[in-house]
């Protein structure tokens, strides 16, 4: 059995307020550092073999916690990087609105706006799914957790389950410091989906 375990960083202060982080670099505040200890010390037990991490330093931080509850390694994927969202990194809803009200409308409706510099859905899909492959590829019978983003944990899941991430979207974004547990299968897709956006209180094999 190959498991993935895929847990989304703790919060931060843009997290907290409503901002959009895409690949700017922004750290776990306190309570994001006491989210991930929660959380790690339900991920630590069963214990995994392996700890993949986005090089994004709130992922990091995340998985470090961990790695000091297990004794393992943080290997580093840069296709784990959250999804770039252009100019609107940084931005609240409310400015998103105000200074593309047509662009956002699209955003909001699940297309792809124009002119803003958001990385399509399709392509987010295809790196971050294509980094899940090969690290599920290299795990065996084997059980990892990769720490990673909202947006970009979602579309590579969505790759994996074999949908189109233009026109699928049926996984919600997990909440900060939360993880979802897929096995592979026998069966198509080739995965399951045991559980999705699962909170620190809640043992993995439940």
């Amino acid at each position: 059995m190959t498991e993935l375990i895929l847990w989304r960083h703790g919060q931060t202060d843009h997290n907290l307020v409503g901002r959009v982080q895409g690949q700017v670099d922004i750290p776990l505040n306190a309570t994001g550092l006491a989210q991930a200890a929660a959380a790690a010390r339900i991920l630590a037990s069963p214990r995994p073999d392996r700890i993949v991490s986005s090089p994004l330093s709130r992922a990091r931080t995340t998985a470090q916690i961990l790695a000091d509850l297990t004794g393992l390694d943080i290997e580093i994927e840069a296709d784990l990087i959250e999804r770039s969202f252009g100019v609107w990194e940084g931005l609240d809803r409310a400015a998103m609105m105000e200074g593309w009200p047509e662009q956002y409308a699209v955003w909001h409706d699940g297309g792809q706006p124009e002119g803003v510099g958001v990385e399509p859905r399709a392509e987010v899909a295809r790196r971050v799914g294509g980094a899940l492959e090969r690290i599920a590829s290299q795990a065996g019978e084997g059980r990892v957790v990769v720490v990673a983003h909202g947006s970009a944990l979602t579309l590579g899941a969505t790759r994996l389950l074999g949908l189109d991430p233009t026109a699928w979207f049926g996984l919600r974004g997990m909440d900060n410091c939360h993880y979802a547990v897929l096995r592979d299968s026998a069966r198509a897709p080739g995965w399951l989906v045991r559980t999705w956006n699962k909170g620190d209180a809640a043992p993995v094999g439940e």
